[in-house]
Formats: structure tokens, sequence, C-alpha cells
């Protein structure tokens, strides 16, 4: 599960989120009073014609548990749309129905939660945001907040820069058939390894020096749209590989409504066993695809 961290240019206690927390925390008989000053900073920053209106829910919970330690922990959820729902209710020996609008438990537009807990980077922080309207307005603007330095979010991170770098450069500069070997390669890299070393990575899947500069060159404007710093070695959290290739698509669309299928768990396939090519008298690309049984 990924988390994350306060965060601050200058000061972590200058986070306004973070500042808030730790006095309700300290003095939940303060509870009404921080929170109207949550609802202000989180008003302050919806400075843009994007930023939708909503409910905001600041909560205090009890009892959390999270590696095995039990805390408390403050919620902060914005909710920006509702949903209808059924309201029964008897009369006169009848039940009449309302259609009503209320929450959905299930789905939070945008939500935190701040755990009394830290390691040495600060508090535990969980966060969502179901809304891509304006990508800074929650998780920099109002929270405040930065990935942590852990194994779950540099696996997550890594993949994410794999996966863009196949779409931005793989796809276009070689086709869809390298992009979707590109990434069958990674995930087995993840898969068989412990830990991720760059260096070995790039030998691994390139076979050409070009390819490589190519990579470090995508690796750094990754990290300066994201704002983060991929490390040039870190362990491998097995969960994380295993959700993130779920995500995963390996399909070849074709303009003539054919889809070819390659296996995400087979990298060598695509090289093996498919073929692209060109028809001169046809004027059209092809694939060639080798087989012993259809099943």
């Amino acid at each position: 599960m990924q988390s994350y961290r306060f965060n601050h240019h200058a000061n972590i206690s200058l986070n306004e989120i973070n500042t808030y927390s730790t006095q309700l925390f300290n003095d939940e008989e303060a509870f009404v009073e921080v929170s109207k000053h949550i609802v202000m900073h989180l008003y302050e920053q919806s400075n843009s014609a994007n930023i939708k209106t909503g409910d905001v829910l600041v909560v205090m919970f009890e009892g959390i548990e999270f590696r095995d330690i039990t805390k408390n922990a403050i919620g902060i959820f914005k909710i920006e749309n509702k949903v209808n729902f059924f309201q029964t209710y008897l009369e006169n020996n009848s039940y009449d129905v309302l259609v009503q609008k209320g929450i959905n438990s299930k789905k939070v537009d945008k939500g935190c939660l701040i755990l009394n807990q830290s390691d040495t980077e600060g508090n535990i922080i969980f966060s969502v945001d179901n809304n891509s309207y304006d990508t800074q307005y929650w998780l920099n603007h109002f929270l405040n907040i930065k990935y942590a330095d852990d194994a779950n979010n540099h696996t997550q991170q890594y993949i994410e820069l794999c996966k863009d770098f196949s779409t931005e450069i793989i796809k276009q500069s070689y086709g869809a058939k390298e992009q979707n070997t590109f990434l069958a390669k990674t995930i087995d890299f993840f898969k068989e390894n412990e830990i991720v070393n760059v260096e070995r990575f790039k030998d691994e899947l390139f076979e050409e020096d070009k390819h490589k500069r190519e990579f470090d060159n995508y690796k750094k404007e990754f990290e300066d749209e994201q704002n983060l710093i991929i490390r040039n070695q870190f362990d491998i959290a097995e969960a994380v590989v295993t959700k993130e290739k779920r995500k995963i698509k390996t399909d070849i669309k074709l303009d003539t409504n054919i889809q070819i299928k390659l296996d995400i768990d087979a990298p060598d396939a695509s090289t093996e066993y498919l073929e692209r090519g060109y028809d001169e008298e046809k004027k059209m690309h092809y694939y060639k695809v080798f087989f012993n049984a259809e099943n």
C-alpha cells in the first residue's frame, strides 16, 4: 500500500495540515475550531475554475490498526458528487418511496487518512483522488504531501516510468510490438529479481547504447515532471508488481478491426513467433504469427 509524508520546501512544521493534525491529536477538545481552519485552508486552495464545490468531512477515527499498531487517525474527505438512493418509510399502513441524494461510501471523490503514527519521515498518510480535473489541488496545494521513501513507492514509480517510456518513445519509434515486448520484459525483470539496479535493468532490456541513453533522458524528464527522484537501486515490492501487472494492456489494435493479444508472462514470444512486415502489392503492413496448434 502506497503512503505519503508531509512536505514543505522550507520546514515541515510550516505545513498547514501537519500543524492542524498535530493540534487535533494533542487536544481533541479543539476539534471543532481546528476543523474550521482545515476547511478554510482547503477553500483558499480552490482558486481554479475547474475545482468543484462539495461537502467536507473532518473525522477523528479511533482504533485504526496499521502494521500491528493501533492508533487514532484523522480523516479529511471532500464529497463533490452525490448519488441517488431510495428511502422508504411507512405511513398509513403503506410504504412510500423517496429518491434522495447521499454520499457513496464505496467511492470518495477526495480523501486522506493521517495516522497518529510516524516513522523517520513523519506521520504516515494515505490519500485518494478520484477526479483528475486538477492534479495539483488536493495532493500538492492542500495537503502538500510527497511519496514515502519506501519499496512500494519506488516500485510503483519505476513501473510507471517504464509504461510511459513504452508509450511515448518505444511505440512511437518502433511500433506496438516492441512496446509490448519491452513491457513484458520489464515485468519479467521485476518478477525474477528482489532488487532493481537501474544499470543492470538497462543492460538486460536494451542491447544498444542509444536506447539506454533514450531511457536515461526520459527518466530525467519523468522525474522533473513528477517532482520526484527515482533511486538507482531499491528493493522490489512484489504486491505492487502484481497490482501494476494487471493494469498493463498488451493488445495490438489494428485499423482492420483485428486485435493481437500478447501474453505479458511470455516476454520472448513476440520476438520468436511474431513478425511485422510490409506488403508492397497491398501497400499495407502485416503481422505474421507462427504456432503449432490452435487452442
